[in-house]
């Protein structure tokens, strides 16, 4: 319970510090932090809450992340639906705390958007369903790379959290303006139910589209972050002498051993 309980509240942490960004401060009058605030937002709330929990509970906050990490072999099936559990209610709760703070200002409505993900008529800047569809594949998929990169045994150690972090916030920087960003169906469901009709009606794509590019970066992660068979030394002249290579691991993240003399 102490592990569901940390992916309780670091994904209402998420959807507070992202969602909570743009429904209060994007447009402020003057002092608005607008698309790069909201974006640097929902990277810092990541990256503090990776700190905070990864300990804990690894620091999913996202279902798309938990299916991803399965299919990548790195969570076990018995686990995945008490996370999406934690996380949608961890983010419905926070969405729930934003309506009410949000709701204190007057003329406020949430159906003009509550930081909801859509498309077509509902996309920021009027992008179609096939336009929103393919960006949360991608955005997704690379999410996921950078995840299982840099949680691999092989990768530098500690900067994990940061790598994440910053990909999230050039995932908003690049998407933003398409779906208002989801590549988590966590947080789209934590605002979409507060946000009205239109919003629930397109939620499905967000669920979809981030468990497809989820999955699919699973899958690339598994070709490229294999560890490939260990070669046997080669002697080759080399420079009047004998040159022996070390035995060479690719993927290992920092790059192919060099050849000694």
């Amino acid at each position: 319970m102490k592990i569901y309980g940390a992916e309780f509240l670091g994904t209402f942490w998420l959807v507070m510090g992202g969602c909570g960004s743009a429904v209060l401060a994007a447009a402020f009058p003057e002092l608005g932090i607008g698309l790069h605030g909201v974006a640097l937002a929902f990277g810092l709330s990541v990256l503090t809450m990776a700190y905070a929990i990864g300990h804990i509970s690894g620091c999913h906050l996202n279902p798309a992340v938990s299916i991803g990490l399965w299919a990548g072999g790195r969570f076990p099936a018995r686990e995945l639906f008490p996370y999406i559990v934690a996380q949608v209610a961890g983010g419905i709760l926070a969405g729930g705390v934003l309506y009410v703070i949000a709701s204190g200002a007057p003329g406020f409505d949430s159906a003009n958007g509550f930081a909801a993900n859509g498309y077509g008529d509902h996309s920021p800047g009027g992008y179609s369903l096939l336009a929103g569809l393919l960006s949360e594949v991608v955005m997704t998929t690379f999410f996921l790379l950078i995840i299982l990169g840099a949680t691999d045994q092989r990768a530098p150690k500690g900067f994990a959290p940061a790598a994440i972090g910053f990909a999230l916030t050039l995932i908003h920087l690049i998407s933003i303006p398409v779906t208002n960003t989801s590549v988590n169906p966590a947080r789209s469901t934590a605002v979409a139910v507060f946000a009205g009709d239109w919003a629930v009606g397109q939620l499905w794509l967000f669920w979809i589209a981030p468990i497809a590019g989820a999955l699919l970066g699973a899958a690339l992660y598994r070709v490229i972050g294999a560890q490939a068979p260990v070669s046997e030394p080669v002697d080759a002249p080399a420079y009047g002498h004998v040159e022996r290579r070390q035995r060479q691991v690719r993927g290992s993240g920092v790059g192919r051993e060099q050849a000694q003399h």
